[in-house]
């Protein structure tokens, strides 16, 4: 017999759970990148369901669904990396941050910002010039310009740059540092 470790709610408390704590709600957390992807999410949801829907029960499956939803989901994963630039939740190794003296510490956080800056710069150069070559090719299933997937692409590497430099501009400030401190350890 399997005892529970949850108190017994009775239905009354069940039915009023919800009601309780009520705030308002804060969107000012958020910014431009976010709600486009939002957007794209629901976007590819539509299109996926759309082919699921035409493939599985019409049994006439509308072909340029699957096209729009891979490069919605293309999209996604750039603006979304512009996303995590800003909130700095792209993968990184710290471990070596718990063991180096404070002020090393502030020398290696400011050398990752330049190469990520460099490097975000680059790929947005990179990419600018792979428009230039492929730029004018038309989507398969659909005669719209894959340009418009391309120029997405390229400005959000133009906006993870930008992100970059926030941050960087945060760190010199020593705002940075102190927000991350606050993490719970392992994260």
């Amino acid at each position: 017999m399997t005892v529970s470790p949850h108190a017994p709610v009775s239905v009354h408390e069940m039915a009023h759970a919800f009601e309780d704590d009520i705030h308002d709600v804060d969107l000012s957390g958020y910014a431009i990148e976010d709600w486009i992807t939002l957007a794209l999410f629901w976007l590819m949801a539509l299109c996926v369901f759309l082919q699921f829907f035409t493939r599985y029960v019409m049994n006439n499956s509308l072909s340029w669904t699957e096209e729009i939803a891979a490069n919605c989901l293309v999209v996604i994963v750039f603006i979304g990396s512009a996303m995590c630039v800003r909130l700095g939740r792209h993968i990184a190794v710290d471990l070596l941050y718990r063991y180096v003296p404070a002020g090393m510490r502030r020398a290696l956080e400011v050398l990752v910002d330049l190469i990520s800056i460099g490097f975000f710069a680059y790929m947005s150069w990179l990419y600018w010039r792979y428009i230039d070559v492929v730029g004018s090719e038309r989507m398969v299933t659909i005669d719209l310009p894959r340009g418009i997937v391309f120029y997405t692409v390229f400005a959000a590497f133009v906006l993870m740059t930008l992100r970059a430099l926030q941050r960087f501009v945060a760190d010199l400030r020593g705002r940075r540092a102190a927000a991350d401190d606050t993490r719970p350890t392992g994260v």
